[in-house]
């Protein structure tokens, strides 16, 4: 992937401060329950890889009633008990899953970046190694897909590909796949459609977030080949174009999320659709987003509990 795609984590953000503290709270137990499940499964280093976008997938591949809470300390809450939600079928498919698209996310920040500025990625990718082994033989059918996907997207930037709407389906089917693993059809084909026009949106924003560091860099950016932008750098009418694609990604997301019911997790999946989407393109579009990596969520969700 290219330097647009590589460190497309972190766009998923639930409009926490906008839903009541009992519907917070319930985030905030599938956080910690996905945390406890990666640890679980794969040892101390995979948790490294939390974040908010793996706790939403999380949560979108739950039953519709959440699971009793457990209560225990933690690394990151050492003093205080944390309510949790223990490990289920769905926590655990987010957790493989999670896992393999966190690790071909570092390979290819191996890949894009020389010695010195790719040791973080090798690094990161050193310490996942036997965590990715397990994940992919527990789910080698999404491993595969992930690689064709990743396969396909490298050729679209070694041939600088033009066309955004190539790029995007790539990586939103790559996105769709991670609903193969659910076993009622209607579910599936449900959460496959809002993965799919998520993972378009995703990868379209990150594109955009990109723009004036792919233009320094010379890195493929198909969202500056599409408008032909310059130095990374919008012009108006080009930018409301584009703000009406990432808004139809939305409405399809919207569109197929209507169709199932969710259940106790509907408030926060329904804020993230058709409150915290739109918020992040906004910004990004407006140049003031700031993404959050791994370690920073953890540190704002360790805060917020401390003030609760």
């Amino acid at each position: 992937m290219s330097g647009c795609s590589e460190a497309v984590f972190g766009y998923v953000r639930p409009p926490l401060e906008l839903l009541p503290q009992a519907e917070t709270d319930r985030f905030r137990r599938a956080y910690c329950g996905l945390c406890h499940t990666l640890g679980g499964r794969y040892g101390p280093a995979a948790r490294m890889i939390l974040n908010y976008d793996f706790t939403y997938l999380a949560i979108l591949l739950s039953d519709p009633a959440e699971t009793e809470p457990c209560r225990r300390r933690c690394a990151a809450s050492p003093l205080r008990p944390r309510a949790y939600q223990p490990a289920s079928p769905a926590l655990e498919l987010a957790a493989d899953e999670s896992v393999i698209l966190a690790w071909w996310q570092l390979r290819d920040g191996v890949e894009d970046h020389g010695f010195w500025k790719g040791l973080g990625y090798r690094s990161g990718a050193a310490a996942l190694k036997r965590a990715y082994r397990r994940a992919a033989a527990s789910r080698p059918d999404f491993d595969a897909r992930v690689r064709r996907q990743l396969a396909a997207l490298a050729a679209l930037e070694r041939e600088q590909c033009p066309s955004m709407d190539a790029a995007a389906d790539t990586f939103a089917q790559l996105l769709a796949a991670a609903a193969d693993g659910v076993g009622d059809p209607v579910r599936r084909r449900v959460l496959e459609q809002m993965l799919y026009h998520l993972g378009r949106w995703v990868y379209l924003v990150d594109a955009a977030d990109d723009l004036q560091k792919d233009a320094a860099s010379g890195n493929y950016n198909p969202v500056a080949l599409r408008y032909g932008l310059r130095n990374g750098r919008w012009d108006e009418e080009s930018r409301q174009a584009f703000a009406k694609t990432l808004d139809h990604s939305i409405h399809m997301i919207a569109t197929a999320f209507e169709l199932w019911d969710f259940g106790v997790w509907r408030p926060v999946l329904e804020s993230t659709v058709y409150s915290g989407l739109f918020a992040v393109g906004r910004a990004v579009l407006e140049g003031t987003f700031h993404k959050l990596p791994p370690r920073e969520q953890r540190k704002k969700h360790k805060k917020a509990e401390e003030t609760t």
